[in-house]
């Protein structure tokens, strides 16, 4: 995985997917946390992103997905279980299979990452700003009916 420490920051390159149901989008939260966000996670080395986040919807929540068009490309700086990172994320559009079980069930499903457990839950998009979600630009960038490519620089000093 592309993850380093750099100066007093530790460096990742996340890939993420957007998962929009109507007017619902998924997200994910892992077990001790207190926040939501995107499901995805670091890319591994020689690895196209697009791949990461298709492998990652695999191991989390046993799902085989369609990565789409890329949406976002994210330079995030925020401190996390007391460390300060600095992150390059790529957001991609991703399709669930017709038959997911995410898409025929209510929630909320469970997942892994690692030893670690997490919980998947589909939201409103316009209710998004009432919950705490990271990076806390999302929200915004949800809540219009186009969504489309953007370049955002955020800085998320206060997360957890």
């Amino acid at each position: 995985m592309i993850s380093f420490d750099a100066d007093a920051h530790r460096f990742n390159l996340r890939a993420a997917a957007v998962v929009l149901n109507g007017s619902q989008v998924l997200l994910h939260r892992l077990d001790g946390d207190a926040f939501w966000s995107f499901p995805g996670g670091r890319v591994d080395g020689g690895e196209l992103a697009s791949a990461a986040v298709v492998r990652e919807m695999a191991e989390e929540i046993g799902e085989s997905v369609v990565c789409g068009e890329l949406l976002w490309v994210v330079e995030n700086f925020f401190t996390y279980r007391g460390v300060g990172h600095h992150e390059l994320g790529l957001y991609f559009r991703v399709t669930l299979p017709p038959d997911s079980r995410l898409l025929s069930a209510l929630g909320p499903y469970m997942g892994v990452e690692g030893d670690a457990q997490l919980t998947f839950a589909w939201f409103e998009r316009a209710a998004l700003g009432g919950i705490d979600v990271r990076p806390s630009f999302v929200p915004m960038a949800l809540a219009g009916p186009d969504i489309g490519f953007r370049h955002i620089v955020h800085r998320d000093e206060d997360a957890a």
